[in-house]
């Protein structure tokens, strides 16, 4: 080990018990690259180095009482759309700028009691309805450590960068679209979505949510042990249900039996090709679960993507006006950016006939999926149609044509939260330009752990190789 950040989660909560270091130390240690080397990355939005510090020495006085709490001592980023009791949370909105919650959201308020050190805000679109994250809230943009001249994506685009760059060991992220997912294919990472209800969506539950959070890590075992953390909702949670075994535990394991996957490359776009090396690792994967004795078949696609576009651009613009009426005051709206304010015309202009034909549409693009899929235990595509778009991109066209461009971008991913199905975006390889490629693996509702199993078992025999970016070794 060179590094305290070469270390794994895992192998950093062992030797934090083991008194090898302690939980300032290793906090410290990510203090001074945030220092070093954010201000040219946009990770963090929020850095607070008094109370990260007062956590890790709260947390090294349990760990000498032989208190092992499950992430005690671990430095975290929070997502910056999600509530931090006396943490400054302006949900990537310059006209929220200050905002300072008196409240952790439900999932926050579990890491914070796991023992984990909060280190800050990691940077996020405003109300997380893009898939890159511009300078809005910070002076940089969110770009992956791969090659800063292009994005992170979005809408968790701090969190994977800090992760990939070695800012943190671990990040809490969230996914409406594919939020987590995205990012950390951009970031040459470890994303999980869970199934619907297993994190929990409370206080805002909602019969047609989408979104939920998720962690972002460097292996399967880390991102199991935060999934873990994170996995308890409450009762009053409309979707909210429980695994009957260790999700941890299953980050650690291997498939009990041979599995059936699905497999695609087809963007269910008419306009859109994947790139080459899209189409490559997705056959990389295909062999390699071939190679272990999994049932392997190639399908159509179950619904094209061109019949929901519409649907899944007006689910967006009605999100996005939902939350500028509930949380922007009037007289701070002029300071939205451009494309909350284009998503916000078109939400205003939405009867309540259009929003139910919205869902209608949705909701029969989920059940195709969940039709087209039902003999299968797992589904593999990419995670994305090409690697990680340049600075500026998305809004190149206009923008009007913003959802058109990242819909072409991020296609694979929408489905799995229609239709409330856990994925998993894992790495697969660097093309010649040093630019990361990912493949998503999306399992059956509430089979979490087999997904989990899954992906620790490709970890193991060598899917994709650690291959860290330039700023992790400065």
């Amino acid at each position: 080990m060179n590094h305290l950040h070469d270390l794994s989660v895992a192998e950093q909560l062992g030797a934090l018990r083991s008194g090898e270091f302690t939980s300032r130390e290793l906090t410290e240690h990510y203090l001074d690259r945030i220092t070093k080397l954010d201000a040219e990355l946009g990770a963090f939005v929020t850095v607070d180095p008094e109370l990260a510090l007062r956590e890790a020495e709260r947390a090294d006085g349990q760990l000498a009482r032989t208190e092992h709490a499950p992430l005690g001592g671990i430095p975290i980023g929070i997502k910056d759309l999600h509530a931090t009791a006396g943490l400054a949370t302006s949900f990537g909105s310059a006209a929220l700028d200050g905002h300072v919650p008196t409240d952790d959201d439900w999932t926050v308020g579990l890491i914070r009691r796991a023992g984990a050190v909060v280190v800050g805000k990691t940077n996020a679109p405003e109300f997380g309805v893009a898939c890159y994250v511009d300078p809005v809230v910070t002076p940089v943009p969110a770009v992956t450590p791969y090659d800063t001249g292009r994005y992170s994506s979005g809408s968790s685009g701090g969190a994977a960068t800090a992760v990939a760059a070695g800012l943190l060991p671990i990040a809490h992220a969230s996914d409406g679209a594919g939020s987590t997912r995205t990012p950390a294919a951009a970031c040459h990472l470890v994303g999980i979505k869970p199934s619907r209800g297993l994190v929990s969506l409370a206080p805002g539950s909602s019969f047609f949510a989408t979104g939920i959070e998720g962690p972002l890590a460097r292996t399967v075992e880390d991102a199991a042990l935060l999934l873990e953390v994170m996995a308890r909702p409450p009762a009053q949670d409309l979707y909210g249900w429980t695994p009957d075994i260790s999700l941890a535990e299953a980050g650690r394991s291997r498939p009990g039996r041979p599995l059936k996957v699905a497999w695609w490359t087809d963007t269910g776009l008419a306009d859109v090709d994947p790139h080459p090396e899209s189409v490559r690792a997705v056959h990389r994967t295909v062999d390699l679960l071939r190679d272990l004795g999994h049932d392997v078949r190639e399908i159509a696609p179950p619904s094209q993507q061109d019949a929901a576009a519409g649907a899944i651009g007006d689910m967006l613009a009605a999100s996005v006006t939902m939350r500028t009426k509930m949380q922007v005051p009037a007289d701070k709206r002029n300071l939205l950016t451009a494309h909350t304010r284009n998503l916000t015309a078109v939400g205003e202009k939405m009867t309540g006939a259009d929003v139910l034909l919205m869902q209608a549409t949705l909701a029969r693009f989920a059940s195709d999926f969940l039709t087209g899929l039902d003999d299968f235990d797992v589904t593999l595509t990419p995670t994305t149609s090409g690697p990680p778009v340049p600075l500026g991109h998305f809004e190149a066209e206009g923008i009007e044509r913003v959802n058109e461009r990242m819909l072409a971008w991020s296609c694979y991913t929408p489905w799995a939260n229609l239709t409330g199905q856990p994925a998993i975006s894992l790495p697969s390889h660097l093309d010649d330009d040093g630019l990361p490629y990912s493949v998503q693996l999306v399992g059956r509702i509430r089979q979490d752990a087999t997904l989990l199993s899954l992906a620790a078992e490709l970890e193991h025999e060598g899917l994709w190789d650690v291959v860290h970016p330039p700023h992790w070794f400065r």
